[in-house]
Parts: structure tokens; sequence; C-alpha cells
């Protein structure tokens, strides 16, 4: 046995609990990177190409680039042809930790970004900690040092403090970590906006010294190991994300762990249920910049490229020797802990939306059955109806953005309240918790506090910066965080920040009021008039404009009591050959509210569902005859 290593190579992961800034550092490591960078002509951001991604500010999936760098460091170590780097980018929110974790698999190393001014927060820990279970070594780069807020010191601190922290949770489950490398990482502080890093410490609030990011490019490439594998172990290729093209058709992402790979090779594929098959080929490309090109060398230990040729491949699976496969281990991720269930559209008013025109049970579930492919972090489940299914998932905004892509799509649906996954442990049902972590003005520190308790939350610590604002850390169940983002940005006036992450199963904690308010229900079919609504809207808000389309059983509105209303929001003013004193006034009609798809589904009552089309999104009662309401409340109480 012969160790090698690929001194040309270089595989990093960049991960952050928030994507501000994440995007903006890859852009310049692009721009600067050298060979590849400046033929590259791509816009801010380019990691976020999706349309959602850039809606929302977010990373949803995991993706990878390559720079061709070939800067004095590259030279200073023998390659002056330069090195490649290969950067997976990964998302930033807990509930997409299936494409953090399938990212950690394919390098050898993690450059942490955190906030000069937030600091660690859940992601980080869970980020953290993979990637000590998995011996990465880390980088950690304290992004945007030029806030007016950042706290540079103060971070780099907490930081380390997690890292000792996490060392010391692990060291049962990892008995053979290297402390001493835990507390020696390195550290770069950076502003991605700018284009600058640097390895000495800037006062708060200033730009770096270095005029580019050099120094971030010298410490990948001093502190990230280079790929190694042994020379007499035949081909292992780990599949761990699919792509789809065109022309080719479905593309299998992998990295190639020994051996090597050429396109028209014949190569065992060692499917996940441990049939193994002899398959070619076809096509072998390689990611320069931000472009997948043929590639025209064999693919060696270390490289990620993408394959061509297996139509039915999944996540996970391992491409090895025709003559001597060896399968790799399959990728695990962690339980779901909130489902939800996903059917087709079953109001009056389905097919009626110009831009809906998947309608079927079974496009539905083609759709449904093509997600699982590449999201090894979901599972659909068949439920009492033919028409429906139980999807579950990491969070509920994971489960939001599928709903969103279908809606975009064309799908009209109908999605149920997300409820959360319990489990029997030692005879009791157990619940998911999250471990929040919440940053307010101090003024708002009453309101949090309370809005926490009430739902269940159990503050752990607590602590004030000294620059007006305070950060709590609580406790709590998965389905106390159900609806709770709008709630809290109106209690803390859009001020506040909060981000939580899986914190494992407590006792049943008991039940949980989400909402301290009624619906208004739509009582009969028709048109909006505003003439109704002025007439009712005392009662509370409404969701609706005059002259759209109701139906019986829509919610039309929020109750301020905490009881459901049956309302005529289509009621006429009658018509006589009387004038009246004043003519009816609707400058005083207040406009309505307009929900997004996550404020229907967090505002959705537990005998309610929501209905998405393309166009709109309108939160209607499950069973929608208000007689046959009042019967299933009566059987329900009779059997309670």
């Amino acid at each position: 046995m012969t160790i090698q290593h690929r001194n040309d190579l270089r595989n990093v992961a960049i991960v952050a609990h928030v994507d501000h800034g994440k995007t903006t550092l890859v852009d310049a490591m692009l721009t600067q990177g050298g060979a590849w960078g400046e033929r590259d002509k791509h816009e801010e951001r380019a990691m976020d190409s999706g349309e959602l991604e850039r809606e929302k500010g977010i990373t949803i999936l995991a993706k990878n680039t390559a720079i061709r760098y070939t800067g004095p460091t590259a030279a200073a170590i023998g390659e002056s042809d330069g090195i490649t780097i290969n950067v997976i980018d990964t998302p930033g929110h807990a509930d997409f930790g299936g494409e953090v974790e399938r990212g950690l698999s394919m390098v050898d190393g993690v450059v942490l970004l955190v906030d000069s001014s937030e600091g660690p927060l859940p992601q980080t820990r869970f980020v953290l900690r993979k990637a000590l279970a998995a011996h990465l070594p880390v980088i950690l780069v304290v992004n945007k040092v030029d806030r007016p807020d950042a706290r540079i010191d103060e971070v780099v601190g907490e930081s380390t403090d997690l890292l000792l922290g996490l060392a010391s949770d692990l060291a049962d489950e990892v008995p053979d970590l290297d402390l001493d490398a835990i507390l020696d990482v390195p550290v770069i502080y950076a502003s991605g906006k700018a284009g600058r890093a640097s390895a000495e410490k800037p006062a708060d609030g200033t730009l770096p010294d270095s005029e580019t990011v050099e120094p971030l490019f010298k410490t990948i490439i001093e502190k990230i190991p280079a790929p190694s594998y042994d020379d007499e172990v035949p081909l292992q290729a780990h599949v761990t994300n699919l792509d789809a093209s065109p022309f080719l058709g479905r593309l299998a992402l992998l990295r190639v762990k020994s051996g090597e790979l050429t396109k028209g090779q014949q190569v065992a594929w060692c499917r996940e249920n441990g049939e193994v098959k002899t398959v070619k080929i076809t096509e072998l490309l390689e990611t320069k910049g931000l472009a997948r090109e043929q590639m025209t060398r064999p693919a060696r230990p270390g490289d990620i490229v993408a394959v061509a040729g297996i139509p039915e491949i999944m996540i996970g699976e391992t491409l090895a020797d025709a003559l001597d496969p060896r399968p790799l281990p399959l990728i695990t991720v962690d339980d779901p802990a909130i489902s939800m269930t996903i059917g087709i559209n079953t109001s009056p008013l389905a097919g009626k939306n110009a831009k809906g025109h998947k309608l079927t049970a079974r496009q539905v579930k083609d759709r449904l059955d093509a997600e699982l492919v590449g999201n090894v972090s979901l599972r659909i489940l068949p439920t009492e109806r033919p028409d429906a299914w139980e999807v579950q998932g990491r969070g509920e905004l994971a489960l939001a953005i599928l709903v969103e892509q279908m809606r975009r799509e064309g799908f009209e649906l109908t999605v149920g309240k997300p409820q959360v996954l319990t489990r029997e442990i030692d005879g009791k049902t157990c619940e998911p918790v999250e471990r929040m972590t919440i940053d307010v003005p101090e003024e708002f520190l009453g309101t949090v506090t309370q809005l926490m308790a009430s739902r269940k939350g159990r503050m752990e610590t607590m602590s004030n910066h000294g620059s007006g604002w305070v950060r709590m850390e609580f406790l709590v169940p998965s389905r106390g965080l159900i609806g709770f983002r709008t709630r809290f940005l109106t209690e803390t006036r859009g001020n506040g920040i909060a981000a939580s992450i899986s914190e494992g199963f407590e006792p049943w904690m008991g039940p949980i009021e989400f909402r301290a308010t009624g619906s208004l229900v739509a009582d009969r079919p028709g048109a909006v008039t505003p003439y109704a609504m002025i007439n009712l809207q005392e009662r509370g808000s409404f969701f609706v404009e005059p002259t759209s389309e109701v139906y019986e059983g829509q919610i039309v509105g929020e109750n301020s009591r905490n009881e459901d209303m049956d309302v005529n929001i289509t009621k006429e003013k009658k018509l006589t050959n009387m004038r009246a004193a004043s003519a009816d006034s609707f400058e005083n009609l207040i406009p309505p509210r307009k929900l997004t798809l996550e404020e229907s589904l967090e505002f959705a009552a537990e005998d309610e569902c929501v209905e998405v089309t393309p166009e709109i999104v309108r939160i209607r009662k499950v069973i929608l005859n208000a007689g046959e309401r009042a019967r299933a409340r009566g059987r329900a109480k009779a059997s309670a």
C-alpha cells in the first residue's frame, strides 16, 4: 500500500449559518482566482443561481465551482501551472441540512464563515459538529469586519469556545480527535463584498489591510490537506449529487476516491439495494469556473466530476472497478422532523387558474418522486387518500420551498398544515426540540420572552454585548416554531434575528396555543363586494380584495376573537329609489393583508389547509360545508 497526494488540488466547503456575504466571498474568489476566474463573466451571487435563491437570499441547493489558482503560493510549493480549488457552496439554513452533509462528504476541509457582529449561531454548531466528526480541518473566516457594530475579538472567542465545546461533546463518539489542531484553527478576517481578506486582525468596523483575497487562498492551500489515496486500490467514486442536462440526461456528480475514470470506460454500478451492474460512462465532464466542459484527461483521485450514461443512478451509490467492485458506504442524513400533506387541488375553483395546468394525482406523484432523486433528506409516504401524500422533511421552510417550486411549475395543490413527527422512547411519546438563538434590541426582551414561553420555550442562556442588543438561547419544541417567524417579526417590528437547529427529542410538552384569533369563513360562493367588507371590517382583517372570487369554506380574513365566524362577504347593497343622505364611503376600506405561501402555512389552524395555485394562495377549511363542519365537531367532542 502506497499513500499518494494530489498537491495540485484542494477540495473545500464554504459554510455559514446565514448566506449573506458567503456568495459575495465566492464571487471574489472566482474573480481573483486566476486562470478561469478572469474568463468567467459572472454576475453577482453567481452561486445562488436559482430564482428562489435570489428572491429569498438563501442557498437551497449545494453547488460546486472550480477555481484555478495561479498566485504566488502555488509557485512556492512547486505548482507553477496552478492549483485547482474545488469550492462546494452549501446551504446556510438548518432545514437544508441534507445538502450540508452531502457537501462535507466531497471535501477535505471546511471554510467556516461567521458574521463579525452576530458570531456563531445554531447552524454553525451543526456544521462544525459534522466537520469535526469527519476529521475535517476548519478555517475560521470572520466576515463583514467593516460592519459598524463589528466585535471581532468576541466573535473569535465565541467560535473558539464553540469548537472546544463540540470537541468535548464528541470525545466519546470520536476518540481520536486532534485537540491541538482544533485549538490552532487559523483565522482570516474578510469583507466579501469588498473582495478583501487578511490574516491580520483589523480594527472593528474597518476593512482588512490586504486589497485581495490572496491570504485566504494561501491559508486554504497551506491548511487544507491535498487529497490522498492508495494507488493499489481500484476505482471508487462516490455519487454525492445529481443534475440534469437537456442533451445528456441525468448527470451524476461524484468525487473520485481512488483509481481513474475515463470517458467510454466500463464500470461497476454498485446500487443502494446491493445490486451490481456493469455500465458505460458515455460522457465525463469537469467544472472550470462556473461551466462544465468535456474532460480530456482521466479523472484522478480527488477530482469532482460529472458523468452521464446511467439514467437511474442515485445519490450515495458507488461507481467502482468492473473487475473488482468495492462499494463505498451509503450517505446517511438525519431523520425528518416535520411533515405535511400534499395533494391535488380539491377546491371548487380547481382548474380555473389560467397558469395552472398540472392538476392530476399522477402528475403530482411523479413530481414528488422526481424530488426524491436529488433530495436525500425528504421522505414521501402514502395516505388514506389516493390523491394526497405525506411529505416529511427537516423543517417547515424546506417543505414550503418544495411547494413554491411546484407552484411555479404550474401545479395546483392542497397543502395541509405542517405537523411534527413524534417518537416513542422508553414508553413515552417524545417530540423534536430545537435550540433557538434570538438576537433582539433590548426593548423587545420582555416581548420575546413572553412569546417563547407561550410556545413552551425554555431559556438556557442570555447575554448582553453592551451594544443595545440581547442574545437569548432557548430550547423549544419544533411544533412551537410553526407559525413563529411571522409573529416574531411582527412583535419585534422586523428588528429581530432568529435561527434554530435540531437538538434531539424530549418528552411531549403539552398543548400549545398557536393563535389567539379565529378565522372569518365565507358562507357562500360569489364575488367579494366592498359593501360587505365595510360592514365586516370591524370584526377583523381581510385576506381578499373586492371583486375576487370566493367559495364556501374559504378563509377570507382573521377574526379578532378566538373563534371562527361564518360571514357573507358577497352581500350586495339593496337597490331602492330612495336617495341616501350620504354616498357609501369606500375610502374607509382597510387594504387586505397579502399572505405569502409561508405565512399561509403558518396561519392555518388544525382544521384548515392551504390551496396553492400558480397565481394565488388561499386558506380554506378542510371541510368546506358549514353544516358538515358542525357535525364533525360534534362527533369529535362525543368521542373525546
